[in-house]
């Protein structure tokens, strides 16, 4: 019988203690010693959000499906757990063996957002691992890194071994091929680390030396070996259809953020917009196969019971057989009280349609993202959208009996003016307006518009990866300009405004395009108590400002500079596919207010068809 890491007296002390004692249904069980590698896989946030996240699914079922491999999982313990573990000694441990980490082959932490870093070396310091990867001996993990925040991998650089560039379908298996190989034949830590760094999308920043200029800008980086590639090439799967998908996800004991079936329809964006760095990182689009949804749908729902299917894409209205995938689910799961979730559409007449049919629409509201209030700003920043595509959408919506809508902005984009923010205001209010328009006997109650503004952060592999970004003050400033202009408009009770964090968004900003002088900062904040950065109530910003104070870190340097394109980024030994010179262009276009048309309408030569597949071959015929 499994023996629970923590005892019954210590569970009772904390908040949700089923975040802990794993046994969940489809979590996969062992035995350790008939294993040969080891490997636990981490998000370091709480349970609830990493047990939604989809591609530890993956990751769990792909490696699972080996005799030789055992995965396990690991998520951030909350601050009442936090404490107890330090105190009384007590190692983190995997959920399903009830293990502690430290004895395993393997750390593999995904890292989806930049305000968790500090949870990366909680969950080190739990482990009993030392933080620095150059203080550890061969009776530790490798640390390895994968996700979206490992494009800029290098203000982590000196917590990781290695870094995975792309995904995970592809290389992993060579990986820990490699690792059982080494071990085998008695190689230790080091000579697998080098054999690891000749491996596609394999990043090893202990084998890499960065030089600077005195201005602090990066000078050089460079292998400290020959043998060692000076480029990293981001890993693709083409063939999204036949590959590793989980047909029996793990269901977590306690509801987490996501809590249903998650289907993912495609990878990839044909948009191009030029804030968005998943739709760089991501390309070319490539489509899962209708006939394979259609069986994995069946199957997911019946291996976990929940009531609700969500169809995953960054445009789930650019899925080309989006009509036959969701006539399937209606038709197949009509009457049973399944849930069909479609994030991520843009409001037309089809997609309210499908709405209509699988939501309550007197319950649910709308989601718009125009994320520029003028049209002069959706050009610059390549939306795609106009103002009368909005206003028709919202008002096939209202007449179609919705009456809340949600509208997603950004301020501090690059080239904005009083006139493009106040122009947020004005939008919402030209929505409502569209809403008043309808005859009051058709109306669905009172109209609820709620405008969020965000904070832009410029993003590597982006085409505004060069630009300056706005300080805390001048963020504020905008958001005061907004909140103006809704409170002067006559049906103002209509329209409820917020924002996101000014002091975050810098952070964010900081790591997003930091190098690794960054990294001592990160730890001196660790030190000084900060945690959970994501979440508001746990946010400590005085902790990270006396961390820069004491690391001798400029802050400025870091966000408000606009880069030239001449200057070495620190993602620029990174290759994804799309060129710099295609970056560039795109930047020059948006300071002319030019819009790109999509990957379907045309090809814009980003460079993403060297892969030979997805919608860069479609675009051509």
């Amino acid at each position: 019988m499994r023996k629970l890491a923590l005892s019954d007296e210590l569970l009772l002390k904390i908040e949700k203690p089923a975040r802990y004692i794993g046994n969940e249904v489809n979590a996969v069980m062992k035995d350790k010693d008939a294993v040969d590698i080891r490997f636990c896989m981490c998000f370091p946030d709480v349970y609830e959000i990493g047990m939604s996240h989809l591609g530890i699914q993956i990751i769990y079922d792909m490696l699972n499906r080996r005799d030789d491999i055992w995965c396990e999982r690991v998520y951030s313990p909350w601050t009442d757990l936090d404490a107890v573990l330090r105190k009384e000694q007590i190692p983190l441990f995997a959920l399903e063996s009830q293990d502690p980490i430290r004895d395993f082959d393997f750390l593999g932490i995904t890292i989806q957002y930049e305000m968790c870093y500090t949870n990366i070396l909680q969950v080190l310091a739990l482990s009993q691992i030392p933080l620095l990867a150059a203080d550890r001996s061969e009776e530790d993990p490798l640390v390895i890194g994968g996700g979206p925040c490992t494009y800029n991998p290098e203000p982590l650089a000196d917590f990781f071994d290695l870094f995975y560039i792309g995904e995970a379908e592809t290389i992993y298996y060579q990986l820990l091929d490699l690792y059982k190989e080494c071990k085998n034949q008695g190689i230790g830590r080091k000579e697998f680390l080098k054999k690891a760094a000749c491996l596609p999308g394999i990043y090893v920043p202990s084998l890499y030396e960065v030089r600077y200029h005195e201005d602090g800008t990066i000078a050089s980086f460079a292998p400290v070996d020959a043998s060692i590639p000076a480029k990293i090439q981001k890993q693709i799967e083409m063939n999204v259809t036949d590959t590793y998908y989980p047909k029996a996800p793990v269901v977590p004991f306690i509801k987490a953020t996501q809590d249903r079936v998650v289907l993912e329809i495609q990878r990839g964006c044909i948009r191009g917009c030029r804030f968005c760095q998943a739709g760089m990182l991501y390309r070319p689009t490539r489509e899962r196969d209708l006939e394979m949804l259609k069986e994995y749908a069946k199957a997911m729902l019946k291996n976990t019971g929940h009531e609700e299917i969500s169809l995953s894409s960054l445009s789930s209205s650019d899925y080309s057989d989006l009509k036959g995938l969701v006539n399937f689910l209606i038709e197949e799961f009509d009457g049973q009280g399944i849930n069909i979730s479609l994030p991520s559409l843009r409001i037309d007449a089809f997609s309210l349609d499908v709405m209509s049919k699988v939501q309550d629409v007197r319950k649910s509201s709308l989601t718009f993202a125009p994320e520029a209030g003028s049209q002069r700003m959706r050009d610059v920043i390549n939306k795609g959208l106009t103002e009368e595509v909005i206003l028709e959408g919202a008002g096939q919506a209202f007449e179609g009996g919705w009456n809340k809508v949600k509208l997603y902005f950004m301020l501090g984009l690059p080239g904005e003016q009083e006139e493009d923010i106040k122009d947020i205001a004005h939008l919402a209010e030209k929505i409502a307006e569209r809403y008043y328009e309808i005859p009051k006997d058709k109306r669905n109650g009172k109209c609820q518009i709620t405008v969020s503004t965000s904070f832009f952060v410029p993003k590597p592999f982006t085409p505004f990866q060069w630009v300056s970004m706005n300080d805390r003050d001048q963020f504020l400033g905008k958001a005061k300009i907004v909140n103006h202009e809704v409170k002067e408009m006559l049906n103002k009770k209509s329209i409820k405004y917020n924002w996101h964090e000014a002091d975050v968004t810098v952070l964010e900003g900081l790591l997003a395009r930091g190098d690794r002088k960054v990294g001592k900062a990160i730890l001196r904040a660790y030190e000084l108590g900060a945690l959970y950065d994501a979440w508001s109530e746990t946010f400590h910003y005085e902790y990270w400002t006396q961390a820069f104070a004491e690391t001798g870190l400029d802050l400025d340097f870091y966000t408000t500079r606009e880069r030239s394109p001449e200057e070495i980024l620190p993602w620029d030994f990174i290759d994804i596919g799309v060129t710099k010179q295609f970056l560039l262009r795109e930047w020059e276009r948006s300071k002319r207010g030019e819009v790109t048309g999509n990957c379907r309408a045309a090809c814009s030569g980003c460079g993403a068809a060297r892969y030979k597949g997805g919608v860069c071959v479609e675009s051509k015929n």
